[in-house]
């Protein structure tokens, strides 16, 4: 775990780097305050509404204990047990089984399950699935992948920016075909980072919600009934469930050929594996 988190760090900072000497590029010392200004709100925004978008993007809706009371038990066992307040329940009417949690404490911590979910699992799977998702919420992960998605975002806006403010050729800028290679290799290297950050909390996620639950099992039947779901079930990649994908528990879209380059969910049979190897390690 000590290792997921470092690893972390060292792309969020490499993320960072790049975005402020891309401003320091296109604009010398008044590019590189502007890219840091830009950075520090984009990030505030992505953390102070980034619930918001991701229950909007899935229709989800509050629901009540006497609408799911299993639900709410499972919810509540997992919550009292790791000590921490109990988060809001939202469900979505996707038919699609996914899940994802999203918050930026304990405290403000909301966890959506789609209908789909609920009519696939049964409740022992679920229990892995809503441990793994409260562990996203208490490792703090909606925080570094709301910064990360910022940051991605903040590197594809610099990347259009230089071809049509730093295209000049000569001495102070990058060039015309500096920019083109920018507008190009920036958001790709952006993908490809957020991607990497996104499937190390997933991994970390999976461990601590196995320990939560004292079920690895269960989370690894659970998610291959959901890598199934999903399959049968793709979701729409417009821009609003894309904002939302990374959250999610398995991959909503179809996920084939290069699209996997920039996957945020590490292979199903890999988190499988590493969980079937927990519960030997257990018994």
């Amino acid at each position: 775990m000590h290792h997921n988190g470092l690893r972390t760090a060292v792309l969020l900072g490499g993320m960072s780097a790049l975005i402020l000497t891309a401003g320091a590029w296109l604009g010398g010392g008044t590019g590189l305050r502007i890219a840091f200004v830009l950075a520090v709100v984009s990030n505030a925004v992505a953390w102070f509404f980034s619930d918001r978008i991701a229950l909007s993007a899935m229709r989800a809706r509050p629901v009540s204990e006497v609408e799911h009371p299993g639900l709410y038990r499972v919810v509540r066992e997992l919550s009292t047990q790791a000590r921490q307040p109990m988060p809001r329940l939202y469900v979505s009417p996707t038919v699609q089984p996914n899940a994802f949690a999203t918050g930026r404490s304990p405290r403000r911590a909301a966890v959506c399950v789609t209908y789909g979910l609920t009519q696939l699992l049964d409740e022992r799977e679920l229990r892995g699935v809503i441990g793994h998702e409260l562990s996203h919420v208490y490792n703090r992960d909606i925080l570094l992948s709301s910064v990360a998605g910022a940051l991605a975002t903040m590197i594809t806006w610099l990347s259009y920016v230089a071809v049509f403010f730093g295209g000049s050729d000569d001495d102070e800028g990058p060039g015309f075909v500096g920019a083109l290679l920018m507008m190009v290799l920036g958001p790709v290297a952006a993908g490809m980072v957020q991607a990497a950050i996104s499937r190390t909390r997933e991994f970390q996620a999976d461990e601590s919600g196995a320990r939560l639950t004292g079920d690895p099992l269960a989370l690894a039947s659970a998610l291959r009934k959901i890598e199934m779901g999903a399959r049968r079930l793709p979701l729409p990649e417009n821009s609003r469930l894309t904002s939302a994908s990374h959250m999610m528990i398995a991959n909503p879209f179809s996920g084939s050929g290069f699209g996997r380059l920039f996957s945020t969910h590490p292979p199903t049979s890999e988190r499988v594996a590493r969980l079937e190897r927990m519960a030997g390690y257990r018994r």
